[in-house]
């Protein structure tokens, strides 16, 4: 959703302070420039020349915010900035955000910064449970700030709780999908992703090659718009904190966690690649080969269609399916638009490298019921998400809904 921004990381004195140089190198390997603030705290969990190495820039602190008389360090910093990134976000630093305190360089030019502020807090799972820290957290909210649910894992402390930072790559994506404005605040997403797995004996399946990523995007994506989110998936693809993960395997599995998931859900869409057939017996052992000149023949049985019994199902959702083609894109998906009592369809053309599974990028059409195709052109799979719910709510606001 954004490409080739200004980003201002403050680091503040947290022990989780010793991954932001992946962070950092992570957003200019993306084609971002990065520049660093740091409080005094932070330099005891990673130095200042660390971080001026990976960005090429000068690291604004306390005791460096006069060395250039020629400019107000802590204002030239966060007028150059086009987004801002507290990561880790002390307890202590929050309060300040909170409170309009400007005591460090850190917190006076985020005073001073006036654009998009993403928040990510890391602290003891006490101090993140605290009423005080929490009152912090809905204030910033209210501000506008784009706050990042912490994990739960271990802790420095040597046991598991929430509050632990979210990996570097996690952060990425919480920046890089979180739209301007939360456009689905209020909505209850429901979302399937990657290729289900139909047994043929306990070590081996039938499958297909989706990874999985263009459904993980659109629930990240909706997440970082405000939506509630579960995502029933056979893929192990970096989520969001606050997404709600059903893990499936078969298209049996998915089918029942999708009709579970399905009344309450505003916006569904099936981005997975489901088998259309499954063996009709699962051997029970592994089926071994007998002698050189054996032949297996399989018998197969169709699997569910989960996103006919859904649009048969319908009440109030939008329901949104894929269709991943090799020749007659537009024909085929037209037909399943149809067939399924879609509201929209994305044409999805596979077996190419930009492309449909595994790429990193896609290139999809929209249909919609008595309208022109829409195409999408050559972008992030994230990017691709984002419209493609923009277009979703668009048509929800136009129904009144």
């Amino acid at each position: 959703m954004m490409e080739n921004k200004n980003i201002a990381l403050f680091v503040t004195g947290g022990i989780a302070a010793y991954k932001v140089p992946l962070l950092v190198r992570g957003l200019i390997k993306s084609g971002h420039t990065v520049r660093v603030a740091m409080t005094q705290a932070a330099t005891h969990f990673v130095t200042p020349d660390t971080l001026a190495i990976l960005t090429k820039h000068p690291v604004l602190t306390d005791g460096s915010e006069f060395t250039a008389p020629e400019h107000v360090a802590h204002v030239e910093l966060a007028k150059w900035a086009d987004i801002a990134v507290v990561v880790p976000a002390t307890a202590n630093t929050i309060a300040k955000m909170a409170n309009g305190i400007a005591d460090n360089v850190v917190s006076t030019t985020l005073l001073t910064f006036h654009g998009p502020l993403f928040v990510v807090p890391a602290m003891n799972d006490q101090m993140w449970a605290n009423p005080a820290t929490q009152h912090n957290l809905t204030t910033l909210t209210a501000f506008g700030v784009h706050i990042l649910q912490p994990a739960t894992g271990f802790l420095a402390e040597g046991y598991v709780g929430k509050g632990r930072m979210p990996e570097p790559d996690i952060i990425q994506r919480f920046i890089e999908a979180t739209p301007e404005h939360p456009f689905l605040a209020g909505r209850h997403v429901l979302i399937s992703a990657g290729g289900t797995r139909e047994r043929l004996d306990p070590v081996r399946y039938l499958t297909n090659d989706s990874s999985g990523k263009m459904g993980t995007a659109l629930a990240n994506v909706a997440l970082a718009a405000g939506a509630q989110v579960t995502l029933v998936t056979t893929a192990h693809q970096p989520v969001l904190p606050g997404i709600d993960v059903v893990a499936v395997s078969s298209a049996a599995e998915m089918a029942d966690a999708m009709t579970a998931h399905y009344a309450d859900a505003d916006i569904v869409v099936m981005a997975a690649a489901v088998a259309d057939f499954r063996p009709q017996a699962v051997a029970d052992n592994k089926i071994k080969k007998q002698d050189s000149e054996m032949q297996l023949t399989l018998q197969l049985e169709q699997n569910p269609d989960i996103l006919a019994q859904l649009g048969a199902a319908k009440t109030h959702q939008f329901l949104v399916g894929f269709a991943a083609e090799t020749q007659d894109l537009l024909h085929y998906a037209t037909q399943k638009l149809h067939k399924k009592h879609a509201d929209m369809i994305v044409a999805n053309q596979v077996g190419q490298a930009t492309t449909g599974f595994n790429a990193e990028t896609n290139a999809v059409t929209l249909l919609r019921p008595d309208q022109e195709p829409q195409p999408l052109e050559l972008a992030t799979k994230t990017a691709i998400a984002a419209q493609i719910l923009m277009m979703i709510e668009q048509e929800l606001e136009a129904r009144g809904d």
